[in-house]
């Protein structure tokens, strides 16, 4: 085998040639060219060379540098602009009463009175009903309304009022136990009529 340490007088002088000497003759035992001390010098002091040419390198290569961060990506997207000849839309007119429209055209008109009375006066009676409706521009001759009370003098567990409007009625019902106020367009009675049973007469 061949030596692994060498002292350092091999680079020159006797003792390297010494070596190579010592190595050339090995060499040709073995049947290979014999090699100078010079031509050892070359090999292994030009090996390390290129050895610790690499190293450095590679550790220059390892070394960390300054890290260059990348610029934040932008957060505020583009702020939001009116569009031109944009429009508000117009606020809902109140119903009003359409003397030449239908019932149905007329039943937000209705409701809106009656809401009225209820919201001045949660006890309000039939006759509340009717002043408000009548004061609202409805006919009172095509009203009807039923008693606020029972024959025995008991209130009424509801009222109900009706208008005669284009050949159709507006009837609404009020009470306790009719679970607040409801209304609806019916079609009028054979009589004429819109509410069936005993109603109050509108005389005052």
């Amino acid at each position: 085998m061949w030596p692994t340490t060498f002292a350092p007088e091999a680079r020159g002088g006797a003792s390297g040639r010494t070596v190579g000497h010592r190595l050339g003759a090995a060499g040709n035992r073995e049947g290979r060219r014999p090699t100078t001390g010079e031509e050892w010098h070359a090999a292994t002091g030009g090996g390390a060379a290129t050895i610790t040419v690499v190293s450095v390198l590679v550790f220059a290569a390892c070394t960390p540098r300054d890290a260059v961060m990348p610029p934040a990506p932008s957060t505020s997207g583009p702020e939001a602009t009116p569009s031109v000849g944009a429009t508000v839309p117009p606020a809902s007119e109140p119903p009003a009463l359409r003397p030449q429209g239908s019932a149905t055209d007329n039943l937000p008109y209705f409701d809106a009175i009656n809401r009225a009375a209820i919201a001045a006066d949660a006890g309000a009676g039939g006759r509340d009903f009717v002043d408000a409706l009548i004061a609202a521009g409805f006919e009172k001759s095509a009203m009807q309304v039923t008693a606020d009370a029972t024959t025995i003098g008991d209130p009424a567990d509801s009222i109900q009022f009706s208008v005669r409007f284009a050949g159709e009625c507006l009837v609404g019902q009020y009470g306790p136990k009719s679970d607040g106020y409801h209304s609806a367009v019916r079609p009028a009675l054979g009589t004429g009529d819109c509410l069936i049973g005993q109603t109050r007469p509108i005389d005052w």
